[in-house]
């Protein structure tokens, strides 16, 4: 069975630019719906794929995230070389944690961090996102359950040591949130996992600036930007870049279509 793997999109619209984070095992068809709705109201749209993901999982265990977080600062730096001056950066999970990271030294237009961790995991919570994904993936391949039973013992005693680092990165961005001075908007799952849901809490009340918003889903888990109310999630997200102070869009603006 031929596998067809995610990749990094650029859906181009005006001036105003968006980078879009997936998160850790996801790709990048967590944010594609929502880079197509932005885009037809006037947002340029980027989302980079993280080495290792989408992908044989056994790609993903000989990354770390230190080569996804290279990846988020890539997508940043793709949008600046073609030309776009004022990027808001939106990422789920991971991808908001990263978000957050991003915009706690560099400068965007504004942050929207959906359902992001900034307090970790346990391990094993990891670990078993890692094996559920790596099962998932074999599934999708079309592989009998008998080898994947096999499979997935080979796999389970494989190490990934990258999940400590991950812990710590999570821990850092946590430390950063007061250096953030863009706006910020946090939007979280009311039946997502108590560590997001006390993440948000966190984000929310910790970021030092005055514009900012939180919004919660009480039908929602982890990907809003996949579950019952997407496209709440959707409006809510480009009404939010919608009121900000954004540079005059002109005609100059269709270079970039």
């Amino acid at each position: 069975m031929k596998i067809v793997v995610p990749k990094p999109f650029m859906y181009k619209a005006k001036t105003r630019a968006v980078l879009l984070l997936h998160g850790f095992t996801g790709n990048t068809i967590d944010v594609k719906m929502l880079g197509r709705y932005l885009q037809e109201y006037g947002y340029t749209c980027h989302a980079p794929l993280y080495r290792g993901h989408g992908a044989d999982p056994d790609r993903l265990i000989q990354t770390g995230p230190e080569d996804w977080w290279r990846d988020a600062v890539d997508g940043y730096d793709h949008l600046t070389s073609e030309g776009y001056e004022e990027i808001a950066v939106i990422g789920i999970s991971l991808g908001g944690t990263f978000a957050l990271k991003l915009a706690s030294f560099l400068k965007v237009k504004a942050v929207v961090s959906i359902c992001a961790p900034v307090l970790a995991k346990d391990i094993e919570g990891l670990y078993r996102r890692v094996n559920d994904y790596a099962e998932g993936y074999k599934k999708f391949e079309g592989k009998s359950d008998g080898q994947i039973r096999v499979e997935m013992k080979d796999f389970t005693n494989m190490p990934v040591a990258s999940l400590q680092d991950l812990q710590q990165l999570i821990s850092q961005v946590k430390n950063s949130l007061k250096a953030i001075a863009s706006p910020v908007f946090v939007l979280q799952g009311r039946l997502d996992h108590p560590v997001y849901r006390e993440s948000a809490d966190i984000i929310f009340n910790t970021v030092n600036v005055e514009n900012k918003l939180i919004r919660w889903y009480e039908d929602s888990g982890h990907i809003i930007t996949l579950g019952k109310e997407r496209q709440q999630v959707y409006e809510d997200v480009r009404m939010f870049l919608d009121s900000l102070e954004w540079k005059r869009q002109s005609e100059s603006d269709d270079n970039h279509e």
